[in-house]
């Protein structure tokens, strides 16, 4: 299984076999997603000393996460699945960093959605999600997530606000606890999320509302 996500600013990739992490590797820089991921993929294949065509399923974190980073790890999954012939599955990416967390009790899992937001969600332990991925300013959600545990990296840049924050926890997405993540939900023959994006809102780039359309005559 070939695991990759870029709807954090970490650029991340593992290899598991169904039982166990074979390869992985990650870099975090919010601007360069489409230069790291393909030569993280080479890393990861050349350690576990396994070609492309190994891979039997691609998993790819579907966000939440920014428009641009987000698409470059599902294009490349969705480019994967068909070169290979395999299914590609997809997972939140917030329920990435919640398992990687290996908590037992309630907390929630945010992430810097930049514009001085969140994307955040609740969860009743680290496998199970209890809301739907959201995105919130900070102080909107305080009475919500004030001293409750949290991880990620929204968490730890609003820490006046996830009071509860977890400093030895996750930061970013690792594709290696994404790639656990979804062994065990295929092992129990739970159905995993179409590779959709799941933006929560639109881009930032957007044509002009007076924007005049000219052709030659």
């Amino acid at each position: 299984m070939l695991a990759l996500d870029t709807a954090t600013p970490a650029v991340t990739v593992a290899l598991h076999d169904g039982s166990r992490v074979l390869a992985a590797a990650a870099e975090v820089d919010a601007r360069r997603h489409g230069e790291l991921l393909l030569p993280a993929v080479d890393r990861v294949l050349a350690e576990a000393g396994l070609k492309l065509d190994a891979v039997s399923d691609i998993v790819v974190g579907v966000g939440p996460g920014p428009y641009t980073g987000l698409r470059v790890g599902l294009v490349t999954a969705a480019t994967f699945g068909a070169a290979l012939d395999v299914p590609v599955h997809g997972l939140c990416s917030l329920d990435g960093i919640a398992y990687a967390s290996g908590l037992t009790e309630p907390f929630v899992v945010a992430t810097d959605a930049r514009r001085k937001e969140v994307y955040w969600a609740r969860y009743a332990d680290a496998h199970t999600r209890l809301t739907e991925p959201a995105v919130d300013r900070p102080a909107e959600i305080a009475d919500e997530v004030a001293g409750v545990p949290a991880v990620g990296a929204g968490a730890l840049l609003y820490d006046t606000v996830f009071t509860g924050v977890r400093r030895d926890g996750p930061e970013h997405q690792s594709a290696a606890a994404l790639a656990g993540l979804a062994a065990r939900k295929l092992a129990a023959g739970e159905e995993l999320l179409p590779p959709r994006p799941l933006y929560l809102r639109r881009p930032d780039a957007q044509v002009p509302a007076n924007y005049k359309v000219v052709t030659p005559r």
